[in-house]
């Protein structure tokens, strides 16, 4: 376990085939004890596929001791054998994901800047809710929703146990005042995949020393 107040929560790019295992391997082992959970994000793929895929990278994800989170497919995350399952609003219910992922799973709920949503996600369960984009973002799709701020981050800090991951067009350069706010957790794609992933995990893990 970390001694940090906030931690990082990977994302996949969408192509995680090539040498992405390879880059999975380097960016654990340079954020070791500042990364806590890789989530797996495909589309466009049948089950097969992507479980061809995400074969390799959930042994990686556990000989790093780093929980292994699947991306919107409840089957998927079940049939890995999955450390948990991060569902959309669209996703699906967090009771019903309890139910066929069973009680020691990781259940997480995008909440985009809505504290209502986010109240619903934690009654029915979820163990964490992520809440975003709060910057401009290819891999968060803002659409038409409301931009979250810090002040959100702190209100659900101060009233809340259930933990909060900050999203979206997140960088070493901008992650401070989230940090500084609460965040239990920035989840990063773009900003460590798009360049040199040791490079960029190094310098988040400065920001939240």
């Amino acid at each position: 376990m970390s001694d940090l107040a906030t931690q990082l929560y990977l994302i996949s790019p969408l192509e995680t085939g090539g040498d992405f295992p390879a880059r999975l391997e380097r960016a654990l082992v340079a954020g070791k004890g500042v990364v806590t959970a890789f989530q797996f994000r495909v589309k466009e793929l049948d089950q097969h596929e992507a479980a061809e895929l995400a074969e390799p990278l959930q042994a990686i994800c556990a000989a790093h001791e780093v929980a292994f989170i699947v991306n919107d497919d409840v089957a998927l995350a079940k049939r890995l054998g999955a450390d948990g399952v991060h569902l959309g609003q669209g996703d699906g219910d967090p009771r019903e994901a309890r139910e066929e992922l069973g009680h020691e799973a990781q259940i997480g709920v995008t909440c985009h800047a809505s504290r209502h949503l986010a109240m619903e996600a934690g009654e029915a369960g979820a163990d964490y809710v992520a809440f975003g984009a709060f910057f401009e973002s290819t891999t968060k799709d803002k659409g038409d929703a409301e931009r979250p701020t810090t002040k959100l981050i702190e209100f659900w800090a101060k009233l809340f146990e259930i933990p909060m991951v900050a999203i979206g067009g997140i960088t070493p350069d901008n992650c401070a005042p989230l940090v500084e706010a609460g965040a239990d957790f920035i989840a990063v794609s773009g900003s460590v995949w798009n360049g040199d992933e040791v490079t960029a995990i190094e310098a988040f893990a400065k920001k939240l020393a």
